[in-house]
C-alpha cells in the first residue's frame, strides 16, 4: 500500500557548488610543482619545491625592494609608437599594452631601500619579452640623469631578450645612449648596480647590463648575448655543462655574485651602505653576518 511505501524525493544540495577561479593554481615551469597562486606570490614567485627562480612581474619586484610607502613612478607617461612604419608593429604594441600594462618594457621608480634614496629600473618580460625599445632606453637615460643630479644610487633589474627588432638602429642606439649616462654616473662615482635575471641576452646583456659596479644574479638566470645554439653552430663544438647561466658566469669571473632572490634586498642595501659610505642599518648587518 503507497502508505507503507517510503516517497523518494531527489536530494537537494545544501549549497551552491563552489567554482575554483582558473588563476588559483600555477605550475612551476621547471620542476611541474603545481600549488596555490598566493604561494607562489609570498615565495616571491619561487618554486617552494625545486627554488626555480620564476619570472616576476616589474610592479612584484619593485614592491619587494623598495621600503612600503615611499615607492614612486618616473617616466609613466612615455609610450612607445611606430617611428618605422614596422609591419603589425601597432598592433602588437596594442596587445602589450592590454596583456601586461602601461609601463613598457621597464618599469622606473624612486623610493627608499632601507632607508637609502635610490632609483630602478625594473624590466618585464611580459612586455614583448622585455625587449629595449627607444622607451626603455629613455627611461635609462632619465633615471640615470636624475641619479646624478640627485647624487643617488641607480639599480637596474635586467630581463630581456634583446633589441627590439620592430625600431631597428633607433633601439640599438639605446645602448650607447644608456651606457653614455651610466659612464657619467661613474665619473661621479655615483654607485650603479646591475642585477640579472632570467633572461638577460641580445643587446641589453651587450650593454647596460653588464655595466655594474656591482653585477649580482639569480640562480640559473640565462645570461649572454646569442643563444647557445648559434654559438654552438659558430664554433663547431660543443658547449660546457651550464653555460651560459649565472653561475657558470661567475665561475669565470662575469658575475660577482648569485644571490637568491629573498636575499636581493638585504644584498643591495648593504651593497649600497658600502659604497656610499652610509652607517649600517641598525640591527640589520648583526643579524646576517
Amino acid at each position: 500500500m503507497a502508505w507503507f511505501r517510503k516517497e523518494k524525493k531527489p536530494r537537494q544540495p545544501s549549497r551552491e557548488r563552489l567554482e575554483i577561479p582558473r588563476d588559483t593554481w600555477e605550475k612551476c615551469e621547471a620542476c611541474g610543482h603545481t600549488d596555490i597562486r598566493d604561494k607562489f606570490l609570498r615565495n616571491l614567485n619561487v618554486c617552494p619545491a625545486c627554488d626555480f627562480h620564476r619570472r616576476m612581474r616589474a610592479w612584484d619586484y619593485a614592491g619587494a625592494l623598495i621600503d612600503d610607502g615611499t615607492l614612486n613612478e618616473a617616466g609613466g607617461e612615455l609610450r612607445s609608437v611606430d617611428p618605422l612604419g614596422f609591419p603589425d608593429y601597432p598592433t602588437r604594441l596594442k596587445r602589450a599594452l592590454a596583456n601586461a600594462g602601461d609601463t613598457d618594457a621597464i618599469l622606473t621608480v624612486t623610493g627608499l631601500l632601507e632607508g637609502m634614496p635610490v632609483g630602478i629600473g625594473i624590466m618585464d618580460f611580459a612586455f614583448m619579452g622585455g625587449s629595449m625599445g627607444s622607451v626603455v632606453g629613455e627611461k635609462i637615460a632619465r633615471l640615470g640623469q636624475r641619479s646624478l643630479e640627485k647624487k643617488h644610487p641607480l639599480v637596474i633589474v635586467s630581463q630581456s631578450g634583446g633589441a627590439r627588432m620592430q625600431e631597428g638602429i633607433l633601439s640599438l642606439m639605446q645602448m650607447a645612449k644608456a651606457s653614455a649616462v651610466l659612464s657619467q654616473l661613474a665619473e661621479r662615482r655615483i654607485p650603479y648596480i646591475s642585477v640579472l635575471t632570467n633572461p638577460t641576452t641580445g643587446g641589453v646583456s651587450a650593454s647596460y647590463a653588464m655595466l655594474g659596479d656591482a653585477i649580482l644574479a639569480e640562480p640559473g638566470a640565462v645570461i649572454g648575448f646569442a643563444g647557445p645554439r648559434v654559438i654552438k653552430q659558430t664554433l663547431g663544438q660543443d658547449l660546457p655543462e651550464g653555460f651560459q647561466t649565472a653561475e657558470f658566469l661567475l665561475e669565470k669571473g662575469m658575475v660577482d655574485r648569485v644571490v637568491h632572490r629573498k636575499e636581493m634586498r638585504g644584498t643591495l642595501a648593504r651593497l649600497l651602505r658600502h659604497m656610499t659610505g652610509r652607517p649600517a642599518a641598525a640591527g640589520h648587518d648583526q643579524q646576517e653576518s
